[in-house]
């Protein structure tokens, strides 16, 4: 098979390995709106479904092979006809099919799943290959749990089903055992003892039962493996799959590899979080690449080497994987300059500030609170509403909103800008969204409202609401943070407060 040598091939199996995970079953609709991020992500292979499982399973592979253009759509099968036919059925309309049929090759499975012996077994599989390769031309085969199968019965399966016709052999470690040099001599083995491996690509897929499923499949490419399958998230049966946002920046990164795939990383955060949502499976805070607290920084010490230069403690840059920027979180072990870096993110002129006062001040606070918030830092520089712009901010001098009966909520907005006093009245479908499209006919910008959350700080009928916003401008993100007793004008607050950062 002719190929980029360079290339690495991404299998993704969030739709098939991925969704077998209880809880995380997908309707049809999610599964191509999934896909169509996928193919958006650039991967080469899309593993659709297992059609002979059910109904829904089927329809979705007919449904995929329809709506995605440029990836392969794979469907899988056990080593039987009707298994195979099934497949075939529901690749009908898919623009580059692949099926990929497989049989157990450890004897670990020969014996006690089959009950069967090593002979009977690679026969099995060879009649499938070539049964499948007599409906489409890319078929790939899975010895399954190659992990732990002996390896000259292995490189003789292999060189079996490629003489048959199969165009990717696939060496899963099923069960997630191997060490990473025990994987990767596996694949060495079978290069340097099948006699036609040339004549198909090698492929990956690893199980993280003792979360070495990233580092067995790098060590699988470094050994001459071209594909990795992988799941958005990791996500996959028992402790999941390999993580596809981890391989690809892992070859991202590391240069030296001289290796490379079509991923385009700035999706992998909207997708981490779309997966996420639509498969109810949350993201641990401190998953690589994805989790919440990739890019976040505590220590005193990282923060100030960061904020001096992110690469003292960034590998990567947050936008390269679609999250807008890094993350200075504030901490009982943060420094001066982390605080300050917060003190001028909200307005505060630090010339004006005696840093030190205030720094005292937060530590005592730190130390009662796990995490300084926004709220926090206000209330510690002694205002509660909004934060101490510079003279050309813009500033909210008067707010009324109209409501009566059935009628559309009508707000007008007198806003300060530069010493003069600007005036506009909106509609809307609420008050919240009339008072701030005023703001918006008086500034000429509409920038979109990405993140819009409400919250009491205290409890009781005075409460005061705090507001948090983020808006999204020119393709940067700004928050703004509001408070009052008054939920419209707290709202509006918020939305001043963003617009002053990006208007600064």
């Amino acid at each position: 098979m002719l190929h980029d040598p360079n290339h690495i091939y991404i299998f993704d199996t969030t739709l098939r390995d991925g969704e077998q995970v209880p809880g995380c079953q997908l309707t049809t609709s999610e599964k191509i709106e999934i896909a169509q991020e996928l193919e958006l992500l650039g991967v080469d292979v899309i593993e659709a479904g297992f059609p002979i499982s059910s109904p829904g399973d089927f329809q979705s592979v007919v449904e995929l092979s329809k709506a995605v253009k440029e990836p392969i759509i794979c469907a899988l099968t056990r080593a039987n006809k009707g298994d195979i036919d099934s497949a075939v059925a529901s690749l009908k309309y898919a623009k580059r099919p692949r099926i990929h049929t497989g049989i157990g090759a450890s004897d670990m499975h020969i014996q006690y799943k089959f009950n069967s012996t090593r002979d009977e077994i690679l026969a099995r599989g060879v009649e499938a290959v070539k049964y499948a390769k007599s409906f489409v031309e890319d078929v790939e085969f899975y010895a399954e749990d190659a992990g732990r199968a002996d390896l000259a019965y292995l490189a003789r399966m292999i060189e079996a089903v490629i003489a048959a016709g199969a165009t990717v052999v696939n060496i899963p470690d099923t069960n997630g055992y191997c060490l990473p040099d025990e994987y990767g001599a596996r694949i060495k083995y079978l290069k340097e003892n099948v006699k036609n491996i040339e004549q198909a690509i090698i492929s990956v897929h690893c199980h993280n039962d003792l979360g070495l499923a990233t580092a067995n499949s790098i060590s699988g490419i470094q050994n001459g493996a071209r594909q990795i399958e992988c799941t958005i998230n990791g996500i996959g049966e028992r402790a999941g799959n390999t993580s596809l946002e981890e391989v690809a920046m892992i070859l991202k990164v590391h240069q030296t590899l001289n290796l490379h795939s079509n991923i385009n990383s700035k999706h992998f955060y909207h997708l981490s979080n779309k997966v996420s949502r639509m498969m109810n499976m949350p993201v641990q805070p401190n998953k690589a690449i994805v989790g919440k607290n990739a890019f976040a920084h505590s220590s005193g010490i990282h923060q100030d080497g960061f904020l001096k230069h992110r690469q003292n403690y960034e590998i990567i840059n947050p936008e390269d994987v679609g999250i807008p920027s890094a993350e200075i979180v504030l901490t009982a072990r943060s420094g001066r300059h982390a605080l300050k870096h917060h003190l001028e993110r909200l307005g505060y002129l630090i010339e004006k500030v005696n840093l030190n006062e205030v720094y005292d001040r937060f530590l005592n606070l730190a130390d009662q609170k796990k995490e300084i918030t926004d709220n926090d830092l206000l209330s510690l520089m002694g205002d509660g509403t909004e934060a101490n712009y510079n003279e050309s901010s813009i500033k909210m001098k008067t707010l009324n909103v109209i409501m009566s009966g059935d009628s559309i909520p009508e707000a007008t907005v007198t806003l300060e800008i530069s010493s003069q006093e600007k005036q506009a009245t909106a509609t809307g479908n609420g008050p919240v969204n009339a008072t701030i499209n005023a703001i918006e006919s008086i500034i000429g910008k509409k920038p979109s409202l990405k993140e819009f959350n409400i919250q009491a700080m205290n409890g009781g009928s005075d409460d005061i609401s705090r507001v948090d916003m983020l808006l999204l401008l020119d393709g940067k993100s700004y928050d703004g943070y509001g408070f009052s007793t008054d939920i419209v004008r707290a709202s509006a607050n918020a939305y001043l407060d963003a617009v002053n950062k990006f208007l600064s």
